[in-house]
């Protein structure tokens, strides 16, 4: 049996939603698909304003250059994709990496305000896999307190909620992700979501080139548009736009199925004894966009992942840490900066996580990894 880690969840709506686009002939780039898609998510998350791009990461980095931290510092986990810190760089600011709690992976409170210097532009938290990040609230109020932004990177959290307040209206300004593994997925994209106008007008000039739009699309209309500052291509394809309405048609089905695979994971998994299924948080709604154990060290996780690999389970550790990459190591990183997350992250390991994960393909997970012990 092969079990891959992700599959993307999709039907024939999908199909004909892009091939709809496509079959129209016009308006693949700026179509109405994407207003409408962003009208949705922002509907779905509970914001007011909602702006999508051709990845997470444009949507991040936009966020950071409207945001003005260039030369100002950004704290920012280790323990996450690169994209997190590398948003900060190219916006011209300066990554301070922080701890990450071992709940929930995200950052940890009492850490990061012992690095806010009068620099500090923003806190830059990440909710992982699917889970709320424990210490969203501490945050929130350490953001406030020290009248610094506090920016949520959910990319791959859509529909995750605290106390029934979904991510995306926590944070000053929040980004999600739909590369084809996270919870919905458009193949490449991403959008901001905010209550800011500002924010939202700033970042639709940043989008296009800095281009005034006119009422006219630019494609449609006869007129000159005025640039009124540097900008990017950063736009989502209507084809993109348009895989997202019907994926986000979805989206309650999606998390469900994944959600109950998940009980059944750890209902397995949690009878072996020096496993360490996920943190189930009251008042946290997960949508396991990723499946991630604890092992008691790097050894025991490298032999696993080496005994699941042969048993045809596909698993990956999300996340080594950024700042010991060569990237940021050359910028003056080093081991040791953070000798938490350099310890969590040689625990971790993400096990196979979709909305069709069968039964069958569950239990050899679950079997495979009893045996693993039994054998140890």
């Amino acid at each position: 049996m092969k079990v891959p880690l992700f599959k993307t969840y999709w039907n024939q709506e999908d199909i004909d939603s892009v091939k709809t686009v496509i079959e129209r002939g016009t308006y693949w780039a700026t179509g109405p698909e994407i207003e409408e898609f962003e009208k949705k998510i922002a509907e779905f998350v509970g914001t007011k304003y909602c702006l999508a791009f051709n990845s997470g990461t444009s949507a991040l980095h936009t966020l950071l250059l409207v945001h003005g931290v260039k030369e100002k510092e950004v704290i920012v986990p280790s323990f996450t994709f690169i994209a997190t810190a590398n948003a900060v760089v190219l916006a011209g600011g300066i990554p301070v990496f922080a701890e990450s709690e071992p709940e929930t992976y995200g950052l940890d409170a009492d850490d990061v305000e012992s690095r806010i210097t009068e620099k500090t532009a923003a806190i830059l938290n990440l909710d992982f896999g699917g889970f709320p990040a424990r210490d969203h609230e501490k945050l929130r109020e350490i953001a406030d307190r020290h009248n610094i932004l506090y920016i949520g990177d959910s990319a791959e959290s859509l529909g995750s909620s605290i106390n029934g307040k979904m991510l995306g209206s926590i944070a000053d300004s929040t980004i999600f992700s739909f590369c084809q593994n996270k919870v919905i997925s458009t193949g490449e994209g991403g959008v901001i979501v905010t209550n800011n106008e500002s924010v939202y007008e700033k970042a639709k000039l940043i989008r296009s080139h800095g281009r005034v739009e006119l009422a006219d699309d630019y494609f449609s209309s006869t007129e000159d548009n005025d640039y009124i500052q540097i900008g990017y291509n950063y736009r989502m394809p209507t084809m993109c736009a348009a895989l997202g309405i019907s994926q986000m048609n979805k989206i309650s089905e999606n998390i469900k199925m994944r959600r109950t695979n998940a009980e059944h994971l750890n209902l397995g998994l949690g009878k072996i004894k020096n496993v360490k299924t996920p943190v189930l948080i009251e008042g946290h709604l997960q949508v396991y966009q990723m499946y991630t154990i604890q092992l008691n060290d790097k050894s025991t996780r490298d032999a696993l992942q080496n005994h699941l690999s042969k048993n045809g389970i596909t698993t990956k550790v999300y996340f080594n840490p950024v700042h010991l990459k060569t990237v940021y190591k050359n910028m003056g990183c080093s081991e040791g900066d953070l000798p938490k997350t350099e310890a969590l992250s040689g625990k971790v390991l993400t096990l196979p996580m979709y909305p069709s994960l069968t039964e069958a393909e569950m239990d050899h997970i679950i079997n495979s990894v009893e045996e693993f012990f039994n054998n140890a």
